[in-house]
C-alpha cells in the first residue's frame, strides 16, 4: 500500500512549498474539565489516511538521514490517531493517558538539527516524533523534560521524495499545551496558552501578530456619534469587522483564536467535540479555493482542500473524524480497543457520504 501512493505524492512534493500548508488546530475545554484537541488537515492530493491503534509493547525504530538504524523504543502507552501515506506513524492523535499530538506543516520555516553518525541511537525522523511522544510520555511536563534528548534531523520521507517541514502541538488532559519547532537547526519549545496552531512562520511570530487585532471581539459594538452623525452597526457580528478571512496561516491563526475564545461554554466532552467541528467549519477549504497559478502536466488544477477534520476527547479517550468524501462524524473509542495487542490495528477512514431520504 505504501508504494502505491508514491507517484501521486511525488507530484505533491514538487508543489509542496507553495500551497500545502493550510492545517488549523484548536484546543477547547468543557465545564467538566474535558479537553478537546481538534484540527483540520489540508493537502493537494488525498492523504490516504487511516485510523491507527498502536498497542502497548510495540517495538519501534527511528529513521536516520544516512539510513542507519535510529533510536529504538518499545511503546509504554497505547495510542490512537490518523496517519498518512500508509505509514505506521500517527500524524494526529492521543494516548491512553490523554496526551495528544498534532503534526502541522511548517514550510519555509522548519530547519532541523544537524546530524552525525554518533547521533544515530538518539535519532528519529520528523514524522516519527509524534508517535514517539505518544508512546513514551503522559504529560506535557514530561515531554518538555525529555524532548531535548532526541535528535530530529532532515530525513527524506520516501513516500513523497522530500524532507517534510513540520512542527507539532502537544496537549495533555489538563489542557496544558506547547508547540515544538525546529528553527535554524535548534529545538524550540513554546508555551501555548491559547492552544491554537496553524503553519508558518514560527509560533512566536503568530503570538506577536495577535497584537494587531486587540479590538476584535464577539460582543456587538455600541452605537457611536461622529460629528453629530449616528453610526449604528448594520447587524449582529460587527464586533469582528476586520477579522481576516483568507486561508493564509497568519489569518487562520487569528480567526481560530477569535472563534475558540468567543464560543459559548459547553458542559462535557461530547458537546465540546461537536462545537469543535462547528468552529472548524470556518476553516474547511473547498477544492479550488486555494490554488496554484499553474496546472500539473495533465492539465489538472493544483489546489489544497480539507482532506479530513478530527477531534480528540482527551478525557473520554475518543477519536472523532470526518473526511472530504464523508462529512458524517465517526468515532474510535480507545477504551474499547485491545491495548496489549501484538500488532497495529488499522481502521479505514474512507467512504462515501450517506444521504438519507426523508418521507412524510
Amino acid at each position: 500500500m505504501f508504494k502505491r501512493y508514491i507517484t501521486s505524492f511525488a507530484l505533491a512534493a514538487m508543489l509542496f512549498t507553495s500551497t500545502s500548508d493550510a492545517c488549523t488546530g484548536i484546543t477547547l475545554t468543557a465545564k467538566d474539565g474535558s479537553v478537546v484537541h481538534a484540527r483540520t488537515l489540508e493537502f493537494e492530493v488525498d492523504m490516504k489516511s487511516n485510523v491507527l491503534v498502536v498497542p502497548r509493547g510495540y517495538k519501534r525504530q527511528g529513521t536516520t538521514p544516512d539510513g542507519q538504524n535510529g533510536k529504538r523504543w518499545t511503546s509504554k502507552y497505547a495510542s490512537v490517531g490518523a496517519n498518512g501515506a500508509g505509514v505506521p506513524w500517527i500524524f494526529d492523535g492521543f494516548n491512553e493517558k490523554g496526551l495528544s499530538i498534532g503534526l502541522f506543516y511548517h514550510p519555509t520555516t522548519a530547519q532541523y538539527m544537524a546530524y552525525k553518525t554518533s547521533d544515530a541511537k538518539h535519532t528519529i525522523a520528523p514524522w516519527e516524533l509524534g508517535s514517539y511522544l505518544l508512546e513514551n510520555f503522559a504529560t506535557v511536563a514530561q515531554v518538555k523534560k525529555e524532548i531535548h534528548k532526541i535528535v530530529v534531523p532532515s530525513v527524506v520521507f520516501k513516500a513523497w521524495g522530500f524532507v517534510p517541514p513540520v512542527h507539532f502541538i502537544v496537549t495533555d488532559a489538563s489542557g496544558k499545551s506547547i508547540v515544538i519547532e525546529y528553527l535554524k537547526g535548534k529545538l524550540n519549545v513554546f508555551e501555548n496558552p491559547l492552544g491554537v496552531i496553524t503553519n508558518s512562520p514560527s509560533f512566536d511570530w503568530h503570538m506577536t501578530n495577535l497584537r494587531n487585532y486587540p479590538n476584535l471581539g464577539a460582543v456587538q459594538p455600541v452605537t457611536r456619534k461622529v460629528g453629530g452623525v449616528e453610526l449604528k452597526p448594520f447587524g449582529l457580528g460587527a464586533g469582528l469587522v476586520g477579522l481576516p478571512g483568507d486561508f493564509t496561516p497568519p489569518s487562520r491563526f487569528v480567526r481560530a483564536v477569535a472563534f475558540a475564545y468567543s464560543r459559548v461554554p459547553t458542559k462535557n466532552g461530547q458537546d465540546t467535540v461537536l462545537q469543535a467541528f462547528h468552529i472548524l467549519n470556518n476553516f474547511d477549504i473547498p477544492k479550488g479555493s486555494a490554488r496554484e497559478a499553474h496546472r500539473d502536466k495533465h492539465g489538472n488544477i493544483i489546489a489544497d482542500f480539507t482532506t479530513w477534520t478530527s477531534a480528540s476527547d482527551l478525557k473520554a479517550k475518543k477519536f472523532y473524524f470526518r473526511t472530504f468524501n464523508n462529512s458524517q462524524i465517526r468515532m474510535v473509542d480507545l477504551n474499547k480497543m485491545k491495548l496489549n495487542a501484538q500488532k497495529i490495528v488499522t481502521i479505514p477512514m474512507d467512504g462515501k457520504e450517506p444521504i438519507k431520504e426523508l418521507r412524510p
